[in-house]
């Protein structure tokens, strides 16, 4: 991809930049070098050519350095992966276990392929109210309720950073004969250094999905799918389906990135997490000095459903302060430029890379000792909203037909009791609040108008501000339900 830029090949063929010469003048002026490398498939000498060209032998190198027999690299992010997942393995009427706190692309990928979820609470900690894993025993009695699932989804690490046992789950799907598939979107640096978890292949699961763009350095939308030496996987069929729903013109520097950090990762991975650990260890001790604040992480493991815990995430526990997630995140955007990944009522996440700036890491304590002092004078009164996963919903029609249905706007004060027939999700982080086919109740309601009033984003939902939503026409619902 470097050597097609750098030689100025005269390009009649798309796209219409031509390199950079064609583009907006600001654009050519910020973004020359990424434009000149913004490549199109179909190139000879990177992934036309024998086998197994450039391009191939990029998703090679990854599947050996990930101990995978296969490696897709993705353009759409694991949403992508997800949905080509559930194509494959949860095909039209197939019940599948999934994770009720899984990223809504799963669910997505239900409403493509036709399959059933029948879901599978992780455990809440209803101190942090926020979600862990799923316990192996939970996982054997979802098997119990539904002896003919086909495959099982679960997501480790969680967007707090705590990891289920998968080795334990991976046994638990196997005796039952389904593959085991772990969103480890978060986790693409696991298994690179002896002081963070094993990646979900090293533990027994049949696919992984890591977002290479969230820890490991690539560009925002890549990530890879990777199918373990699986007796319950035919890769050709994950194939046909990450076929299916790719691009046909996938970015260039995105696959390029993607390849980039797979090396930066095999190569210069244990020294840069060692560099990175050693700096986020004593800042967390440094937090942990300030009036009100409190890291959890490390402290979580062994709890219910925290069998590891990931240390790029730094989870600051706010409670103490009288300031909600919400406000610390919001203040310290403001006062210092520092922007968190996630804020809840009681925690604000953020994230660190593999190779962290120490100088942020500088700023970030700077800032939480700032907002710490101003709380001490700005203290509000207590508004705890439940966690999401503490709610259980009624799948009562399948999620296929209830998106693709006709559906009828009503107010949302009007939707309780009725039918849903779109997907809404609170970002971050992603996670369903409320998916197509369930019954709607006066409790999911009322925790998602919360949400909207706190500052959260609903993705999925055709009313940003949820005013309105779709439902099912009540004889449609009664036709169609389970």
């Amino acid at each position: 991809m470097l050597a097609y830029g750098d030689r100025d090949p005269a390009r009649f063929h798309v796209p219409g930049h031509k390199g950079g010469y064609g583009a907006d003048p600001k654009l050519r002026e910020h973004l020359s070098d990424a434009l000149k490398y913004d490549i199109p498939r179909d190139m000879h000498g990177i992934d036309v050519g024998p086998y197994p060209t450039p391009a191939d032998e990029a998703e090679l190198l990854a599947a050996e350095s990930f101990g995978a027999r296969q490696t897709w690299f993705l353009t759409n992010g694991a949403t992508q992966g997800n949905h080509a997942l559930a194509i494959a393995l949860a095909p039209l009427g197939a019940r599948v276990i999934v994770q009720r706190n899984s990223h809504g692309s799963v669910v997505d990928g239900m409403v493509l392929s036709g399959g059933l979820p029948a879901f599978v609470s992780p455990h809440v900690d209803h101190d942090l109210q926020i979600a862990h894993g799923v316990l192996p025993e939970d996982l054997e009695r979802a098997f119990a309720d539904n002896p003919e699932a086909e495959a099982v989804f679960i997501v480790s690490p969680t967007y707090y950073g705590t990891c289920a046992d998968v080795a334990a789950l991976a046994e638990i799907a196997h005796k039952h004969g389904v593959p085991l598939l772990v969103d480890q979107s978060w986790g693409s640096h696991f298994g690179r250094h002896p002081e963070v978890p094993g990646d979900a292949l090293q533990l027994g699961a049949d696919a992984m999905l890591t977002s290479i763009h969230k820890t490991a350095g690539s560009f925002t939308q890549s990530a890879m799918l990777h199918v373990a030496e699986s007796a319950f996987i035919n890769p050709d069929m994950v194939d046909r389906a990450v076929r299916l729903v790719r691009s046909t013109s996938p970015n260039g520097l995105l696959l390029t990135s993607l390849d980039a950090a797979r090396r930066n990762l095999t190569v210069n991975g244990e020294a840069l997490l060692g560099d990175t650990l050693a700096a986020i260890d004593k800042l967390v001790d440094k937090i942990d000095l300030i009036p009100g604040l409190y890291v959890a992480g490390m402290d979580l493991r062994g709890h219910t459903g925290v069998h590891d815990t990931d240390p790029l995430r730094i989870v600051v526990d706010t409670r103490d302060t009288g300031q909600s997630g919400f406000a610390l995140a919001e203040f310290i955007r403001e006062r210092h430029d520092v922007i968190a990944e996630l804020a809840t009522d009681t925690v604000v996440v953020f994230v660190a890379g593999i190779a962290e700036d120490p100088v942020n890491l500088d700023r970030l304590y700077a800032a939480l000792v700032d907002a710490a002092d101003h709380a001490e004078s700005h203290r509000e009164p207590a508004t705890p909203i439940d966690s999401r996963e503490t709610f259980n919903l009624d799948q009562v029609v399948s999620p296929r037909v209830a998106f693709l249905a006709a559906s009828e706007v009503v107010p949302v004060g009007d939707s309780i009791g009725r039918v849903c027939g779109e997907a809404v999700s609170v970002y971050p982080p992603g996670i369903p609040a409320l998916l197509p086919g369930e019954l709607i109740s006066e409790e999911i309601i009322d925790y998602l108008e919360r949400q909207v009033k706190q500052g959260a984003r609903l993705h999925g939902a055709s009313d940003k501000a949820f005013r309105t939503i779709h439902v099912l026409p009540k004889d449609l619902a009664r036709s169609h339900a389970q």
